[in-house]
């Protein structure tokens, strides 16, 4: 089930106020403001940059433009609108029919200004090659297959070519597609994408330029396209002068959403549509590119301009519908120390006289319990779960706060990830757990003997009859014979079982060692292992919160997160509920009240993304994007202590963290800094009373009788 975050966000900015009268404007241009209507109304044949910041009625503009175009004589059936969302091209789409039909005054505007060629660039790809099919060497009944069909071909072609069977482990099928995907959407040498971002795998260059010719073969022998498909070819095509003035000539204006987010690829196509930039329109703002790890690249809306001549002309929308002015000014700063960027100062009409806060706490702990309260009194005051969300950079920063709000009985929906206690990796660390707390739990036995190399459902389900009629399960598993693919991995297995099931195992550090065991079959099993580690250290320090193995799995298991991601359900709509949000997922929403987790330099900007200085710089704009979705109350939780797994030379332990680089002491005068909790109250707290023992077990047992 795929969520749209879209209903749950708050959206008064989507239609400007009304400007200041005039006669000589338009009625239907009445309500934009004087820098949207530049925008709307240019005439020149040029091409148009805009740049539209954060809440400044980006969408509003853009269809008003096109709009403007149909009120002027363009026959709609001649302006291609290029979106990243089907959702966007039909909303696109609507509200132009809307504004057509009501500058018309009648109720037939609608089939004037219908778009046919509005959508995304892989749907407007695949309508372009269906047409011009013959003419590339297509069958026009071409099929195109999807990510999990492109895997699975990508798989075929890899063992055909013996590359499942090195000696050395080789990237499995879905990696193999994600270096093919990343190399014909970044233009990129296939050497430079495995450096940057695939750097175990450098050593199988040659190889995998051989699956991928392998694969491109198969697809054409089978004519299919896969996704990426759909851009290469339409790009390709696009390099045939006769084909691409005859793609052009078909489109009189030419008009893209979210520019900031395009790759290489899509600017090849645009350029190739319209070389001199005739009637081309790009939307976008650099200071929300945040995708380079789909291929985007912010370089391409920074040299948009210069790429023609003379240079495109420039429309930069800078008052924000959303915000009140605090918050903007705090956002100003922090986007304002960005090495490179298109100068603009966001400003509003909304005056507060409450700044965003800087929230300093003990540690993610006390995060959780922080925004837990502040959620719960901004409720009480009147604004409802929905209008409030919690942002965080990676999706496993949120476990802690999951934890807590679950034990409070908060019901809350998580967007930009599966829940965290139902992904695989955390599924399988828990049912280890699970087992060996209770050696006849079948379900979590299963999962965690068909981890082993070698041990299948029929060896699982022999080990488990065993452990249902032994009295003793640990001599039970002593004595089964495994079969010998299987006799390392079981040897390993004996030792973990004979820790946990002793007499004397302590909590939590029993946990680790579930964790320790349970490592190399994570890498074995997963190629993004490394991010997955991160999951289950963090789950560490949740289970270092509970005093006994028995109590983590009673909580946990009785009262569970209820995140919900594209695997997992959301509450009824007529159900209240807080908004947890990758910041990636949230983009192009907005909330009442909105709190960032973890600024601090190691997770914003994350440690992984620290190798250059344009992932610095990104990082540096995910933070912009998290504060201008708040729109009267923003909070920026510092915590001071994290709990770090395994510091080659110090082992596990409490490590301080620094507030994020990004928030430097030139510009905390935008904010108000507070610490959380409070100092404690003068006074010993009180001493328990000394309870009575009571036999509970006799009492239940005399009850029957």
């Amino acid at each position: 089930m795929s969520l749209d975050l879209a209903p749950l966000a708050e959206s008064p900015s989507a239609l400007a106020e009304p400007a200041s009268p005039d006669d000589d404007v338009p009625a239907y241009l009445a309500r934009l403001n004087p820098e949207q209507r530049t925008a709307v109304e240019h005439h020149s044949d040029g091409p148009l940059l805009i740049i539209a910041g954060a809440g400044s009625g980006k969408t509003n503009t853009l269809a008003h433009r096109v709009a403007h175009l149909v009120l002027n004589g363009t026959d709609p059936r001649r302006i291609l609108l290029l979106t990243f969302s089907r959702r966007a091209a039909a909303e696109m789409g609507r509200r132009v029919e809307r504004i057509v039909d009501q500058a018309l005054g009648t109720s037939t505007g609608a089939g004037r200004a219908a778009l046919q060629w509005s959508g995304t660039f892989h749907a407007i790809g695949a309508r372009l090659l269906r047409e011009y099919a013959e003419t590339l060497g297509l069958s026009p009944a071409f099929t195109i297959c999807d990510r999990g069909d492109a895997a699975d071909l990508m798989h075929v072609v890899r063992h055909d070519l013996g590359l499942s069977e090195q000696a050395s482990r080789f990237p499995k099928k879905e990696t193999c597609l994600s270096i093919y995907s990343r190399v014909v959407n970044t233009q990129a040498p296939l050497e430079d994408v495995l450096k940057l971002w695939f750097p175990r795998y450098t050593m199988w260059v040659d190889a995998l330029r051989a699956l991928f010719a392998g694969y491109v073969e198969a697809k054409q022998k089978q004519q299919v396209l896969d996704y990426d498909d759909l851009l290469l070819y339409w790009a390709q095509a696009l390099t045939e002068p006769a084909i691409a003035q005859d793609m052009g000539a078909r489109f009189d204006h030419v008009l893209v959403d979210e520019y900031q987010d395009t790759n290489a690829l899509q600017a090849s196509i645009l350029l190739a549509l319209r070389p001199d930039g005739c009637g081309l329109t790009v939307v976008g703002d650099d200071a929300q590119s945040i995708y380079a790890f789909r291929g985007a690249t912010v370089r391409n809306i920074l040299d948009f301009p210069a790429q023609f001549t003379p240079p495109a002309q420039q429309v930069t929308l800078s008052q924000n519908y959303r915000s009140t002015q605090p918050i903007l000014q705090a956002a100003n700063a922090v986007i304002g120390l960005a090495a490179e960027r298109y100068t603009k100062d966001l400003w509003s009409e909304r005056a507060s006289a409450e700044k965003p806060g800087v929230v300093v706490v003990n540690d993610e702990a006390d995060q959780a319990r922080y925004v837990v309260e502040r959620v719960l009194e901004r409720r009480e005051a009147g604004l409802a779960l929905m209008a409030q969300a919690v942002l965080f950079r990676a999706a496993d920063h949120s476990a802690q706060l999951e934890i807590e709000l679950a034990r409070r009985n908060i019901p809350f929906v998580k967007f930009g990830g599966l829940k965290f206690l139902e992904s695989t990796h955390v599924k399988d660390a828990m049912a280890v757990v699970r087992w060996l707390q209770n050696p006849l739990d079948r379900i979590a036995g299963f999962r965690t003997l068909q981890l082993l190399p070698g041990i299948g459902p029929k060896t699982a389900a022999r080990v488990l009859d065993a452990l249902a009629v032994a009295t003793e399960p640990l001599f039970a598993l002593e004595s089964f014979e495994a079969p010998p693919a299987a006799a390392p991995a079981w040897a390993d297995l004996l030792a973990l079982a004979r820790t946990l099931l002793g007499p004397a195992s302590p909590w939590p550090s029993e946990f680790e060692q579930v964790i320790a065991w349970y490592q190399p079959h994570l890498e074995r099993i997963h190629d993004d292992a490394a991010a997955r580690m991160a999951d289950l250290q963090q789950l560490e320090r949740i289970a270092a919160t509970y005093a006994s193995r028995e109590r983590f799995l009673t909580e946990l298991t009785l009262d569970p997160p209820s995140a919900s991601s594209d695997e997992s359900g959301v509450p009824l709509r007529d159900e209240d509920f807080l908004i947890l949000s990758t910041i990636h997922s949230a983009k192009g929403q907005e909330w009442k009240a909105v709190y960032v987790l973890n600024a601090v330099d190691g997770c914003m900007p994350s440690d992984l993304a620290t190798g250059t200085t344009e992932e610095i710089e990104e990082e540096r704009r995910l933070l912009y994007v998290a504060m201008t979705r708040a729109r009267d109350h923003l909070d920026v939780v510092v915590p001071q202590r994290f709990y770090v797994h395994q510091q080659p030379g110090f082992g596990d332990r409490h490590v301080y963290a620094s507030r994020t680089r990004f928030l430097p002491n030139r510009v905390m005068p935008n904010f108000y800094s507070r610490s959380w909790p409070p100092p404690p109250m003068p006074g010993a707290s009180p001493s328990k009373a000394t309870l009575a023992p009571v036999d509970l077990a006799s009492r239940m047992r005399n009850m029957w009788r």
